[in-house]
């Protein structure tokens, strides 16, 4: 709120307040902490303050304060028995995102005991009074509980970040006419991180975004307030565990228009829930949208949109209704990849398949997964045992191999007729070290929609499915007429499960993405690029699958496409403003201690292996019918090791 929109006794308030700071007579009084760790703050005191400061009705509102004075900035207080105080610090501390804290001290420093001094007490207008977790009272003043004041510890948390500053330098109108300390809060079921009795969920504040504003509207936040500033959900409101928009936990509802996007902040007032889960037999709190003024430490400069800070914003799903954010650097390098694998070794035309950003895109959506169900298989030589080639599985296992690290649930579904097969391969890569642990084999071989369903969902329920993405890489994929050929037009329908059947239940099922990598078109979920396949690709109007994926991966090489998916998630995983989103704010960074990261990353020596388990199994390759270190015809040595090291050498400014 702009300082001309005061009015009354509150103007007269900070008209004051900004004469006596300027002619000195409010001293700032330091109270940094006695090596504890915790950031030095200042608060005003004085020992006579005017007036218009003693006339500001104690259950007046402050709102927006971030605007109001230069020097100053607002802050939420809690207060706690001291026997809770480290815990509480150290709540603050996993959970930087809602509850940035600025520092701690003792109340004697800052709640003077001569009722003639204006303190904390009278400044800030109310306060809530809790008993064992319960809020039992509104106050306009501590002065009461002095006593009980003396054993117990203040916080002031962090509220300069201003969404509405961010708002309107992005062009876009406010629409709250409560004022922005009434704007929508909700308590999401997103835990954060849990210290001792403090456990509690992540509230989260919303302002509607029109869709064509997001990109500039995070790049003045990021300006304004650094990763402080830095929405925490884009999208679907369910995603948060948020049943209904129109009712929020706190304050007002604010309306989405047709072209809006819900955007979600973390909010300061995760520390009432705090508070309320620690059951502390007496308790204080500033209450919702009321602050306290603190003076400035330091000025913090604006926050310099180098490449690594710039964040950026892109669509990873319609239903639900979801963005994802990262840093234009990480943008950069996964294109990078994607151009490297978008090569065309065998002059197939598959440069005409290529989109932009499907890596990319495939990549976040994974990011943000939680249990992928990988497919391979393409058994092209069907007049040899086995007739799989030696392209797909090993982009498989590698994918899985990083999914598993990243902590993600990872199954893979197969022929049935080539589960021994494929058993076999992931032991010995265990062995050899390709994988760390196993991934669990599943077969398909439904016959209808509802046995997809049946195999996707939790008891067939489509609000409770198994898996949120699914992965192709190099496998058969049916065409329009519904048999499966190869890339010389032979049917080899009678040696391929209907695992298509799952990605097109899969369409009709909120929350479940795909992603197909295909390097001739004929691949499962190549339907997506169909009408170029049949244009450009040799018998693409048989072989074209027909069956599509959410993103199409297009690689020289299927396998490459693997490999670059798992260093496209390295790349995110290992961005701070990606991987701040993930965490939605709360809990600790992962990125600066995540080194079984880089163990799990395709390697030049663990894809020879690879393809030594596969060589060693009878596998062939899928252009010369070769048993031998070559993948569709390529040499592994001078082509394939060199793919894998180009792959590497983009992600290694991330290593």
């Amino acid at each position: 709120m702009p300082f001309s929109y005061l009015l009354g006794p509150q103007r007269d308030f900070w008209d004051a307040l900004r004469t006596w700071v300027v002619m000195g007579a409010l001293e700032p009084v330091s109270l940094s902490s006695t090596g504890d760790g915790m950031v030095p703050f200042s608060l005003l005191l004085r020992s006579h303050l005017p007036s218009a400061i003693r006339s500001l009705p104690k259950a007046a509102h402050i709102r927006n304060t971030s605007s109001m004075t230069e020097g100053l900035q607002p802050a939420s207080v809690v207060v706690l028995p001291r026997s809770l105080a480290p815990d509480f610090e150290s709540f603050c501390q996993a959970n930087r995102g809602p509850l940035p804290l600025l520092g701690r001290c003792e109340p004697e420093k800052v709640l003077p005991r001569l009722s003639t001094v204006p303190d904390i007490r009278a400044i800030c207008p109310q306060f809530q009074k809790y008993e064992f977790g319960a809020l039992t009272g509104i106050l306009a003043s501590l002065e009461e509980y002095s006593e009980q004041l003396e054993d117990m510890v203040i916080f002031t948390i962090d509220c300069s970040f201003s969404i509405e500053e961010a708002l309107e330098q992005a062009g876009i109108s406010r629409r709250d006419p409560a004022g922005p300390s009434h704007a929508g809060a909700y308590k999401t079921t997103v835990p954060c991180a849990a210290i001792a009795g403090f456990c509690c969920p992540l509230v989260a504040t919303m302002r509607p975004i029109p869709k064509d504003k997001l990109e500039r509207l995070l790049q003045v936040t990021h300006s304004l307030g650094g990763q402080q500033g830095q929405p925490i959900h884009i999208g679907d409101p369910e995603l948060l565990g948020i049943k209904a928009l129109s009712k929020p936990d706190y304050g007002n509802y604010v309306e989405c228009e047709p072209e809006d996007v819900p955007v979600f902040w973390p909010s300061q007032l995760t520390g009432l829930e705090a508070v309320s889960s620690c059951k502390a037999p007496l308790a204080f709190s500033s209450t919702p949208g009321c602050t306290v003024m603190i003076l400035k430490d330091t000025v913090s400069p604006a926050s310099c949109l180098i490449p690594e800070m710039v964040p950026e914003v892109h669509a990873i799903s319609k239903d639900p209704l979801h963005y994802s954010i990262v840093s234009a650097a990480a943008v950069q390098k996964i294109r990078k990849l994607e151009s490297i694998i978008g090569i065309d070794p065998g002059n197939r035309g598959i440069g005409h398949l290529l989109g932009k950003d499907e890596l990319l895109r495939a990549a976040l959506s994974l990011s943000h997964a939680h249990s992928v169900l990988v497919t391979t298989g393409f058994p092209t030589h069907f007049n040899h045992e086995p007739p799989e080639e030696t392209d797909g599985p090993p982009g498989a296992i590698a994918l899985a191999a990083f999914l598993q690290a990243l902590g993600k649930e990872t199954s893979m579904v197969v022929d049935q007729r080539a589960l021994n097969l494929h058993t076999k391969l992931v032991e010995d890569a265990v062995k050899q070290g390709v994988l760390k642990t196993p991934i669990p084999l599943l077969t398909y071989q439904g016959k209808s929609v509802e046995d997809a369903q049946a195999f996707l969902c939790k008891d067939g329920d489509p609000k409770s499915p198994r898996f949120d993405h699914l992965v192709a890489i190099e496998r058969a994929g049916r065409a329009a007429d519904g048999n499966y050929y190869n890339a010389r037009k032979m049917n080899i329908k009678h040696l391929v499960d209907p695992i298509d059947d799952i990605f097109l239940a899969a369409q009709k099922i909120p929350g479940i993405s795909s992603t197909g990598v295909g390097d001739g078109g004929n691949e499962l979920g190549m339907g997506t690029v169909k009408e170029a396949v049949k244009k450009y690709i040799r018998n693409g109007e048989v072989i074209a699958c027909d069956v599509e994926a959410d993103f199409a991966v297009i690689a020289g090489v299927s396998n490459w496409g693997g490999y670059a998916l798992a260093c496209a998630l390295y790349i995110l995983n290992s961005c701070d403003i990606h991987e701040r989103y993930l965490r939605r704010a709360v809990g600790p960074s992962r990125v600066a201690v995540e080194q079984s990261w880089t163990q799990a990353l395709p390697s030049v020596a663990k894809e020879e292996k690879m393809l030594g388990i596969l060589v060693q199994n009878q596998v062939r390759s899928g252009v010369s019918g070769i048993v031998g270190m070559e993948v569709d015809g390529l040499p592994f040595y001078g082509v394939h090791d060199e793919m894998v090291q180009k792959l590497l050498d983009v992600t290694a400014g991330h290593l």
